[in-house]
């Protein structure tokens, strides 16, 4: 089912709920890359959802419950560098691990992250990834 109106905007009941909860830009990357994806991918919509996640993810971060636009384009972690979902890096599951730790302790603070200033940045990466989740399971039951 497409997820863009006629106009071009993205069918909020179609996206993600953590889409829903984001800017509309997020919200349209996600639609007009899943719509263009199932059609390139024979209808195979697994396929075009993880396309238009990683199209996502190009632009815009994780936090929490929904996603924030990046203060850089570009991949977000290895896998995405790598371009492809076979690779063998390990994915950071919309944290922007390709950030300054800066940014990352940061982004931690804005979560609440306990213990987030002895982390490392690999350990900051791994425990927003862990936060966003909570924040998002929480989220949808409210929703729900």
């Amino acid at each position: 089912m497409p997820k863009t109106t006629r106009k071009g905007d993205a069918k909020q009941s179609e996206i993600p709920s953590t889409l829903r909860r984001s800017d509309e830009k997020a919200q349209r990357t996600f639609a007009k890359t899943y719509d263009s994806a199932v059609e390139t991918y024979d209808g195979d919509e697994q396929r075009a959802a993880r396309t238009a996640f990683a199209a996502v993810k190009h632009t815009h971060e994780k936090v929490g419950d929904h996603w924030e636009p990046k203060e850089k384009n570009g991949p977000s972690d290895a896998r995405a560098e790598g371009g492809g979902p076979d690779g063998d890096a390990p994915t950071a599951g919309g944290v922007d691990a390709n950030a300054s730790k800066k940014h990352l302790y940061e982004v931690a603070s804005e979560l609440d992250v306990s213990g987030r200033s002895r982390m490392t940045k690999d350990e900051l990466v791994e425990a927003i990834g862990k936060e966003n989740d909570r924040r998002t399971r929480r989220a949808r039951e409210s929703d729900g």
